[in-house]
């Protein structure tokens, strides 16, 4: 994917961009003369106790953290108006699927010509290393944070008192589905809102719902692996053979806690979302790989995942850089992060932090992260998000809704997320080919 049709500010010395034929004065890559003091935006809950540690190490570095509601509840609004305004943070936390938003918009600082953020793309998961780059040969906008690779979390107990097979494939899925109802469970809450989550199994199955060729970009919410994906969950709403719980509700949390489902595809970060939520089922449950589409298969979508990116107006960019490099690399942060917020790294050691390897008492003391581990490998790296996602969510979920409740189709949802995509990147003079 490449975004060159918009100007770029390199790490460098400055003048032509030879690689986007543009030009403008760039940031330097140089360490700044004298102490310098880093402003930093996040969600992160407990961040404060991680920059700490950066800060009594390096006295000339010093970061300022300020806190804020999560990306979409408001930071990624303000960063705007701060951009806008000339006064946004030197670093940002910034999902992967909202990145494209800021690049469009001229936002990021690009590190590309940065020495120390360049020598330390071979630390990083592949595919997260290009949710930053965007394809672009020697262009950097983020530095990967953290992932989100999925698995299958499912209730052990019932499985096993119920004699039925943890699924390996969709099919067995679907199977399984009817052996659950059959039990008086549901397999799983079809969520209408996370659209993110369903972007994962499109992920997964090697669907691509943005593409973009250096000058014009493309939306294929409808292509065949999309398609099939919707045609599945459709035949499992039709069937009822799924709940239709608002999601993040105290209704979605009693559906788990109450053994109405027994199942959840999700995220790495949804060990925890489960343990908070369904207490009472502590030791019943256990992960196992996504199902696949074809037996024998060992593909992984992704759902969530972030970046510590640089503004364009930052002043030290080396500096921030250096502050974000270590943020997401060094074996002391990466430890806290995971302790204080439950971060996944994406760096490629990540997996191997001590607590990482433990058993997790909830999930009956299986190494649950093992799974991650290798599904994060298994995650394709050319999956392109759009510039304007938030939109892109809203419409689809509006029809999600509409699915559920049997007025219309997953797939006509899909469809009516993609003419509206459309009609919002051309109001935003994005160029997009139909």
């Amino acid at each position: 994917m490449l975004l060159s049709t918009l100007s770029i500010t390199a790490c460098s010395s400055g003048g032509d961009d030879e690689a986007t034929g543009t030009t403008g004065a760039a940031a330097s890559c140089a360490p700044s003369s004298g102490p310098v003091t880093l402003t930093y935006t996040t969600w992160i809950p407990n961040i404060e106790k991680v920059v700490d540690v950066w800060n009594k190490a390096n006295p000339d570095i010093q970061v300022k953290v300020q806190t804020g509601p999560n990306g979409n509840g408001g930071t990624y609004a303000n960063f705007f108006n701060q951009l806008k305004a000339g006064n946004a943070p030197d670093l940002g936390h910034i999902e992967y699927d909202a990145l494209p938003s800021f690049r469009v918009q001229d936002g990021l600082a690009d590190l590309g010509s940065c020495d120390i953020v360049t020598q330390s793309q071979s630390k990083f998961i592949d595919w997260t290393w290009n949710q930053v780059t965007f394809g672009e040969q020697g262009h950097v906008y983020g530095i990967p944070q953290d992932a989100g690779p999925m698995a299958l979390f499912y209730r052990k107990d019932l499985f096993e008192k119920n004699n039925i097979p943890v699924p390996t494939t969709w099919q067995e899925y679907a199977d399984d589905a009817v052996k659950v109802k059959a039990a008086g469970g549901y397999i799983t809450n079809f969520s209408q809102s996370d659209i993110n989550q369903f972007a994962g199994f499109v992920w997964q199955a090697g669907g691509h719902w943005f593409g973009n060729d250096g000058t014009n970009w493309t939306v294929s919410m409808t292509d065949d692996a999309t398609k099939k994906v919707a045609d599945y969950w459709q035949g499992l709403i039709d069937k009822k053979l799924v709940s239709s719980v608002p999601p993040w509700t105290p209704e979605w949390d009693n559906a788990y806690n109450s053994s109405s489902a027994w199942t959840w595809v999700s995220a790495v970060w949804g060990a925890n979302s489960i343990s908070s939520g369904a207490p009472k089922t502590s030791g019943k449950w256990a992960v196992a790989p996504m199902p696949q589409w074809t037996a024998g298969d060992k593909a992984a979508g992704n759902w969530g995942g972030s970046s510590t990116a640089v503004f364009k107006s930052s002043k030290h960019p080396y500096e921030a850089a250096k502050f974000a490099l270590w943020l997401n690399t060094s074996t002391e942060a990466l430890t806290l992060l995971n302790k204080e917020a439950n971060l996944y790294p994406a760096t490629k050691d990540g997996a191997s932090l001590p607590a990482l390897k433990e058993g997790v008492e909830f999930y009956g003391g299986q190494q649950i992260y093992d799974v991650f581990a290798e599904a994060s490998t298994q995650v394709k790296p050319d999956f392109t998000w759009g510039p304007t996602m938030t939109k892109t969510y809203t419409d689809a979920s509006d029809g999600f809704k509409k699915a559920v409740t049997g007025q219309e189709t997953l797939t006509k949802a899909l469809e009516d997320a993609q003419a509206s995509t459309i009609t919002t990147l051309k109001s935003q003079s994005i160029p997009v080919k139909e």
